[in-house]
């Protein structure tokens, strides 16, 4: 098989001195064939050592599995032949809500082989979720288990186009039952031979603002993928790889972070279906000898606060840590770097265009703190509002060119969003595509991440971006995670506010709660810009958070601004 990109083999010898980044970056070239296929490339090249072992399963009840490649393919198979026996035809969407298991795997693989566009979605959505996704995807077939069928089951009275449900380890009375489809059907199958820009993948976007967006993603995607993971996981992979992540592979960071590339490099992936914990993180990493990760900064603050000298307690194999949905901060790079021996390699990507920023430790310093520089392959730069690009030291919003510096075509973007042709168009300024995310580039060509558009705000004349903040006051030793939002001021405009949950050893008294304010304010303002320090600090037991890790800022932002209204129609007149 033609490979897909050209990349060369890491040093044996670490030496984050040696930056090779230019060299990597301006010789990069990419492999695009006309016929590409995520299932061919992920498992069947794989399948005829029947020694190889795909997926390790483990839940929170203590159930294990293995999975090998020739296993999977073999049930891809069986599960291609039910979805064809019932009608499904090329690019019609199959719902996938099932967590980290064997299943979701096979369910992937079978859609992509079929030629059918694989929607993952998440177990932990709601009836509406559920509903609004179906409806607006015309998704035809549904697998689900026991964590989403009850959702399911609700709104399929509601879903016209859903003609099937496949259900997994739950009451087959009103749904086709999982075991007893796959076993009836035969383990041969002949792929479909589908183009490298036919569609594979349907996920629909948080939506921030408006109703969720249906990002329709190629088979080429996992192309474009390809050169930051082997990047952000140092040279990925190596002998005796096992790779681990809690991110969920309904997702974009689980799917394509985690799952997906792992599997095209034919190597073992843990999944784990149960709630995430410091103890359980360790405990896994320790048990399957995991080599590369996958781990949200909010995941890997929990760990820092919970085990501040892990190797004390549990083995590891840890060789490399990617990291990315925000900046993970000093403190939490600084502590996996002594206390790990593993050097963070942050990366930035969106489900429109992934992995196209980020570190590399074996090949270029991984800066505290910084969203990389450019993955080879991927044309990034900051822009203005009217699309021209920033000076150094300037923030700017983060924004990808259709082709890579050569001209070429890069293969990592979306086609567009589902039914929304005006929402594609206004993802884009010219051939840059925008993020949303703004940063600032060092000389070193080095982005650093100043936060959402709209997480940015003024206060008393001074632009505020939270993640700074948020990163010093993390490095106190009675906070366990922040947030930082503007709070509506009649004379500043915006006051800087911070939302904090304490340690659970922290002992909580009004008297102490002052004294730790002043504390926390005092430790602010010594370390960073006087305007930067929170004027007002509320302490809670939990942050919002999406299913993907991220700090829901905008959850807290809308709640001051409801209690700003609240202070006004009571303010006497």
């Amino acid at each position: 098989m033609t490979p897909a990109f050209d990349l060369p083999a890491a040093d044996s010898t670490l030496d984050t001195a040696f930056d090779q980044y230019d060299e990597l970056y301006q010789q990069f070239r990419w492999h695009v064939p006309e016929h590409f296929n995520i299932a061919e490339v992920c498992c069947q090249r794989w399948s005829h050592d029947k020694t190889r072992t795909a997926i390790l399963y483990e839940d929170d009840a203590g159930h294990t599995a293995s999975l090998s490649y020739a296993n999977l393919q073999a049930q891809a198979n069986r599960l291609s032949n039910v979805l064809r026996g019932l009608g499904v035809r090329r690019g019609e969407r199959i719902a996938i809500i099932l967590p980290q298991r064997p299943e979701t795997a096979i369910a992937m693989m079978a859609c992509f082989q079929l030629g059918a566009v694989a929607m993952p979605m998440s177990i932990l959505f709601g009836p509406e979720a559920l509903e609004y996704r179906l409806q607006n995807s015309g998704a035809v077939v549904a697998i689900a288990d026991e964590g989403a069928i009850a959702s399911l089951s609700e709104v399929r009275p509601r879903c016209h186009d859903l003609e099937h449900v496949i259900a997994v380890d739950c009451d087959g009375r009103v749904t086709l039952d999982w075991y007893a489809e796959l076993a009836r059907a035969s383990a041969s199958f002949i792929p479909v031979k589908t183009l490298a820009n036919e569609a594979a993948i349907l996920i629909y976007t948080s939506g921030t603002t408006g109703a969720p967006k249906g990002a329709l993603l190629p088979h080429s995607a996992m192309i474009g993928n390809l050169t930051g993971f082997v990047a952000s996981q140092n040279w990925f992979p190596k002998m005796g790889d096992v790779f681990w992540s809690p991110a969920d592979w309904a997702w974009t960071g689980g799917l394509m972070d985690a799952l997906l590339p792992t599997l095209y490099f034919g190597k073992p992936i843990v999944g784990y279906r149960g709630r995430f914990s410091a103890e359980t993180a360790f405990r896994l990493l320790e048990k399957y000898a995991v080599t590369n990760t996958f781990l949200f900064p909010t995941a890997l603050k929990i760990m820092m606060k919970a085990y501040p000298a892990p190797h004390e307690h549990f083995t590891l194999k840890l060789r490399a840590i990617m990291s990315a949905g925000e900046a993970v901060g000093d403190a939490v790079f600084s502590w996996s770097a002594s206390a790990l021996g593993v050097i963070i390699n942050e990366m930035f990507g969106q489900t429109e265009m992934n992995y196209i920023v980020g570190n590399s430790a074996q090949k270029w310093p991984a800066k505290a703190g910084s969203m990389g520089r450019p993955y080879p392959g991927h044309q990034v730069a900051l822009i203005d509002e009217l699309g021209h690009p920033v000076a150094p030291g300037t923030i700017g919003e983060v924004a990808m060119h259709r082709n890579d510096i050569h001209g070429a075509p890069d293969p990592v973007f979306f086609l567009g969003y589902w039914k929304n042709a005006q929402g594609t168009a206004d993802k884009f300024t010219g051939d840059w595509c925008r993020t949303g995310d703004l940063a600032i580039a060092d000389e070193a060509g080095y982005l650093w991440y100043q936060g959402r558009a709209d997480d940015m705000f003024k206060a008393a004349g001074y632009r505020i971006g939270p993640s700074e903040i948020e990163n010093c006051l993390l490095k106190h030793r009675a906070v366990a995670n922040a947030a930082v939002v503007p709070k509506p001021d009649v004379e500043r405009g915006n006051l800087v506010k911070a939302f904090i949950v304490l340690l659970p050893t922290v002992k909580r008294s009004r008297a102490a709660d002052d004294k730790l304010i002043a504390e926390l304010q005092s430790h602010v303002r010594g370390q960073l810009a006087h305007y930067e320090y929170p004027k007002e600090i509320e302490f809670i037991e939990e942050l919002p958070m999406t299913t993907t890790g991220k700090v829901q800022r905008r959850v807290l932002r809308l709640l001051e601004e409801e209690r700003a209204q609240e202070r006004r129609a009571v303010k006497p007149a």
